[in-house]
């Protein structure tokens, strides 16, 4: 059983990544071998947290080059569910003349996938706290490659919709786990600054689907924007087959308790997570862990805010082309420093959330440019400052958010960073029906300064987890998860 301390001490603001040396508590990470000096960074000052076990086993113990590929598995990973989901967002119309349909009926499958995303995301995560994190990665993106294929050579509406809602439910593996992967292989100074570049090429990635699928519909079918997301998915899976590796490791058991390790592709299916499966959640925990975390107050109200705050970026996107058509990094290392310095040495989690205040200006302030620019016609400059400046906010609040979480509730990395994930989609899916009639309704003016009002409103809801947040988890209670 692993207990998770409500603050740790900060020894030293120096270190090569982002100088937040963070002392062990009592016991961390269930580490129950002889008792030795605290291992620290290569600049001997440094705390490492959690502490590393004395096994090369260890994912913390892997070389940087190991864990650089893994990452970048887990980006190239993460970087296709909204890039294939917003693709068909340039292809509507095609679609529909050849369907016969509406382009509304047609846009059902895109805002299906799209909801699919987080719900896969949720399912990966119960079945990888059961099976491992490597075997759902692996057979999630064979699935996604196949249903890739499936809707770019489809015939016929159904056809379509079908591996189209479905692709969206198995790509969203890695974005729903991408946060258990970087709390598995990086230590608690290093982990902002991964989680940093992990989301931004989440949020990111949209833009990218419409931007190469406008291009490729000029000349060529509405089909080849998802040929060529197959390719992309296909080269993933290759990047999963031969760069990824599981990356679970508990270390409440001794090194000579550990499964021993036999055969990297064994691992890749699940052979042999399934014989060490004894050593793990049970299946009724493994899916209950993902429900008691969502009890707790904390975890509740950031994905409260959460959905209130990025629900607008799907709502831009899907108003551009209407307008465009027929009109025309501050990283969070300095102020965590002056936080701890502020604090008398104390970290607590609620200090992630200072960023947010930076945040929540740029957010309004896009999304009032934007509403004033397309409503009044200003030169498109505006609008993409307009759009930049939201985006920016979304990206800090989204790395804020998620290393809150992970810092109240380390033990549940997988839990918190897929309700997260899910919170994201979910408001995207639900702004899809309705962006496009509010705006012809009332306005660019009217709905955007209204999206921004809403930011304003849950904005307090951060305010109260600064103020009353380490009470409230400690009014929670402990998560005691069979394993982390």
């Amino acid at each position: 059983m692993t207990t998770k301390p409500q603050s740790v001490h900060v020894e030293s603001l120096k270190g090569e990544d982002d100088a937040l040396g963070i002392s062990p508590p009592n016991d961390p990470e269930g580490f129950k071998e002889k008792r030795e000096e605290p291992k620290t960074a290569p600049d001997g000052i440094t705390i490492l947290n959690p502490q590393p076990s004395n096994s090369s086993e260890d994912p913390l113990n892997w070389s940087n080059s190991k864990k650089g590929a893994v990452l970048a598995v887990v980006i190239a990973c993460s970087f296709l569910p909204d890039y294939g989901s917003v693709t068909g967002a340039a292809t509507l119309g095609l679609q529909a003349k050849e369907y016969g349909n509406s382009p509304d009926t047609v846009n059902h499958s895109q805002a299906g996938n799209q909801f699919m995303v987080g719900a896969g995301g949720v399912i990966a995560v119960m079945l990888s706290a059961y099976f491992g994190r490597l075997p759902v990665l692996f057979w999630f993106m064979v699935a996604a490659f196949a249903t890739s294929v499936g809707q770019a050579g489809s015939h016929g509406f159904i056809g379509f919709f079908i591996p189209r809602v479905m692709n969206g439910f198995f790509a969203g593996v890695a974005q729903g786990g991408g946060l258990m992967f970087i709390r598995d292989m990086f230590f608690h100074h290093q982990q902002p600054r991964k989680i940093n570049l992990w989301q931004s090429c989440v949020i990111l990635s949209p833009f990218m689907g419409p931007l190469l699928a406008s291009f490729m519909t000029i000349q060529l079918s509405w089909r080849w924007p998802f040929w060529i997301y197959t390719i992309e998915t296909g080269l993933a899976l290759l990047a999963v087959i031969f760069l990824a590796e599981e990356t679970y490791y508990d270390r409440s058991l001794s090194v000579s308790d550990q499964p021993v390790l036999q055969s990297r592709w064994k691992r890749l299916v699940g052979i042999e997570q399934w014989h060490s499966r004894r050593l793990r959640n049970t299946f009724p925990q493994a899916i209950l862990r993902s429900v008691r975390i969502l009890k707790k107050p904390v975890v509740l109200l950031v994905n409260i805010y959460y959905v209130c705050i990025f629900a607008w970026l799907v709502a831009i996107n899907a108003t551009l082309p209407i307008f465009l058509t027929a009109g025309y990094g501050f990283g969070s290392k300095q102020i965590a420093r002056y936080y701890t310095r502020r604090s008398g040495g104390r970290f607590d989690p609620e200090s992630r959330l200072i960023i947010v205040w930076f945040a929540i200006l740029f957010m309004v302030a896009g999304l009032i440019l934007v509403g004033f620019a397309l409503g009044r016609s200003y030169h498109y400059m505006l609008v993409a400052l307009g759009w930049g400046c939201y985006t920016f906010g979304v990206i800090i609040n989204s790395a804020s958010l998620n290393m809150y979480l992970l810092n109240s509730y380390p033990e549940a990395s997988g839990e918190v960073g897929m309700w997260i994930n899910f919170s994201r989609t979910a408001g995207g899916f639900i702004i899809s029906y309705f962006q496009v009639q509010w705006v012809g309704q009332v306005g660019a003016e009217v709905t955007f300064g209204t999206q921004a009002a809403v930011c304003v409103a849950v904005f307090p809801i951060v305010v109260v987890l600064q103020v009353f947040g380490k009470r409230m988890r400690a009014w929670g209670g402990e998560l005691n998860f069979a394993t982390n």
